[in-house]
């Protein structure tokens, strides 16, 4: 009984043009990624306490932000066009971890506190799960 390498028995079969289509279809598929994926720059930062709007805040100003929640008050810092939550009473502190927002749409959320950040910008970044 002999082995059959379908793979090698193929690569003779593949001409240029053939190579050229990959080489295309994968840079088409890195630059497409690349646009569907990028949110862009943000402008504001969007903080929710309780599920309502507590502030928005420019992202040009470096500042922290005390806002407080049912289990006590979570940290706030903006710095260099960038948000985080520093922070929080929640018990695991997932949202801390969570570090440095950059991009539009991009949110860190304190569940326990019901806490959350958020910016937001002219291009919102895309998200599969909302799609």
């Amino acid at each position: 009984m002999s082995w059959h390498d379908p793979i090698g028995a193929a690569l003779p079969h593949i001409k240029t043009g053939d190579w050229l289509t990959l080489l295309l279809g994968g840079i088409c598929v890195v630059l497409l990624t690349l646009n569907l994926w990028n949110g862009g720059l943000a402008d504001k930062a969007v903080i929710r306490s309780g599920g309502k709007i507590f502030r928005e805040v420019p992202l040009s100003r470096d500042q922290q932000i005390e806002v407080p929640g049912p289990l006590g008050v979570s940290v706030i810092a903006i710095e260099k066009r960038r948000a985080r939550i520093v922070s929080d009473p929640s018990p695991r502190q997932y949202c801390v971890r969570q570090g440095w927002l950059q991009q539009s749409g991009e949110i860190a959320i304190c569940l326990p506190n019901q806490v959350s950040v958020e910016l937001t910008g002219s291009v919102k970044k895309y998200d599969s799960l909302n799609y």
